[in-house]
């Protein structure tokens, strides 16, 4: 999965996680928000992190992640470029399938937390499979 040393980029950033690829691949993906993406008929919630909802989206009495709904998706939407690899977890209580995801950029979990665009939640991160991808991102 691409552990090991957590290197740190020039501008401080920990690229670990930009060696994290996944077995099964996938295609024709669209992002719906910071945390959610849509592969043809199949809608991908990914694991470990919570984004700031669209607007209308924050159910009362919820507390919903922090931060700007737009920057956390056009954040996600720059790192979907490219081949996208899959490790599926089951589902969620909505029918989305729970996963972690990777591209490019690494883990798109990752990716999101390092940007400052998502929170870690570690009762969202059944076996730890984010954690260990990017150790400095969830603090």
């Amino acid at each position: 999965m691409g552990i090991g040393p957590h290197p740190v980029s020039s501008d401080g950033v920990d690229t670990s996680a930009a060696n994290v690829t996944y077995a099964e691949r996938l295609n024709g993906c669209s992002v719906t928000d910071g945390d959610t993406i849509r592969c043809g008929d199949e809608r991908i919630r990914l694991r470990g992190i919570d984004t700031p909802e669209m607007p209308g989206h924050c159910r009362a009495g919820r507390d919903c992640a922090p931060g700007d709904p737009y920057a956390a998706k056009d954040s996600l939407e720059q790192a979907m470029t490219g081949e996208l690899t899959i490790q599926r977890q089951g589902t969620d209580r909505y029918g989305r399938t729970l996963a972690t995801v990777a591209g490019p950029v690494g883990d798109l979990s990752c990716w999101q937390l390092e940007r400052g665009h998502a929170v870690y939640r570690s009762d969202w991160d059944d076996g730890g499979a984010v954690a260990a991808a990017c150790p400095s991102a969830v603090g």
